[in-house]
């Protein structure tokens, strides 16, 4: 294994090891707790070193992340299973390791220190290197493929889907033209096309204007939102009563996708004018704060690639019992962090109070990824 490369800082790390305490903390048992996007283990070291008791299952796509994680959690490699596998297998890698439920799990989502870093991963739109973005790069379409091989129609969906970008059209006719010149096969060349193809006014405000194309095509290259939404539902089905899951993400459509979720378990599914609760209609997930949570400011200017984390965290609930506090119950306390402005599940929210002062101190994936 050669050095490192990337910087890694957790996100929200104090606030996450805040939620999976309870969860983990559990002296009648060994725990299982499984980081479903292990990257360059830093949550994952932080949870071992505060639960001597807790099992990890720890998944990662990139193998290159693997073998970095692999060294840096020596210390506790007689309670450490890392699988390389993508977040959708999850119920497959359980069941291979005879883990019949777990008690908390973690998705930091998007794409890693290590893999924003590696000039020839192909994922910085700054530097110039082969058109790859594969997180497992042994297996999959390349962002080459993508840009060279799909119709004018399927890059403006990608572009206009998956980065919101208001010029999709314009950047997918210039890289069809560009195409029938020569391949396009150079992150800089791709960078400079979008640049060309988005209005001057347009490119003064947003940052550089070929972020949301480079991470639509990320997000095609690697099938993450499809991914998402296998791996959420299995992870929650995996819980026990007790059991937390916490949510990093850093894409809008990634959060809309978690907060969907949590709200369809977070609610009862009987008629609304019944006087008692059916059996099995009751809620099976309880929400840990309302809306999603934000980084704080020190952790934003400490590393800013936490701007455009989003937390959500909810714990898994037995239906049948009458004492979840009931829907809409206003919450305790406010939490660390700041609130997503405007937001509401509206579903049942209970916020866990802090365990210790929380003042967003050393925390950060990378803007995306763990």
């Amino acid at each position: 294994m050669g050095e490192l490369r990337g910087t890694h800082v957790p996100v929200l790390l104090e606030r996450c090891l805040e939620l999976l305490a309870p969860a983990l903390d559990r002296p009648d048992r060994t725990t299982v707790y499984v980081d479903a996007t292990l990257g360059l283990a830093g949550h994952a070291a932080a949870v071992l070193a505060a639960h001597p008791r807790t099992v990890l299952v720890g998944l990662d796509r990139d193998t290159e992340a693997l073998a970095h994680a692999r060294v840096r959690l020596a210390p506790y490699a007689d309670r450490v299973h890392l699988v390389h596998a993508v977040y959708d297998e999850l119920t497959e890698v359980l069941a291979r390791l005879g883990y019949a439920e777990v008690d908390a799990v973690l998705f930091d989502l998007g794409v890693s220190s290590l893999q924003l870093d590696a000039p020839d991963r192909g994922f910085a739109y700054a530097r110039d290197a082969p058109l790859d973005m594969r997180m497992d790069q042994t297996t999959g379409i390349t962002a080459e493929e993508v840009v060279n091989t799909y119709s004018h129609g399927d890059l403006a969906r990608v572009l206009r889907v998956y980065g919101e970008e208001r010029f999709a059209s314009r950047i997918a006719s210039a890289i069809v033209r560009e195409r029938q010149r020569a391949r396009l096969t150079s992150s800089a060349r791709l960078a400079e096309l979008v640049r060309q193809s988005i209005p001057a006014p347009a490119r003064r405000t947003g940052g550089h204007p070929a972020k949301r194309t480079f991470q639509a095509l990320r997000i095609e290259v690697n099938r993450e939102l499809a991914a998402l939404e296998t791996a959420l539902p299995a992870a929650l089905d995996a819980l026990s009563v007790g059991g937390r899951v916490v949510v990093l993400s850093y894409h809008s459509l990634e959060d809309r996708i978690t907060k969907q979720v949590f709200a369809s378990r977070a609610r009862r599914t009987g008629p609304i004018d019944l006087p008692v609760e059916l059996p099995g209609s009751g809620p099976t997930l309880r929400l840990l704060s309302r809306g999603a949570e934000l980084p704080g400011e020190a952790e934003v200017a400490a590393n800013p690639r936490a701007a455009s984390a989003r937390l959500r965290a909810a714990e898994r609930i037995d239906p049948t019992d009458d004492r979840t506090p009931t829907t809409g119950r206003r919450a305790d306390r406010e939490r660390p962090g700041r609130a997503a402005a405007g937001e509401s599940d509206g579903s049942e929210v209970t916020h866990d109070p802090p365990r210790s002062s929380a003042d967003d101190r050393g925390s950060t994936r990378q803007g995306e990824g763990t």
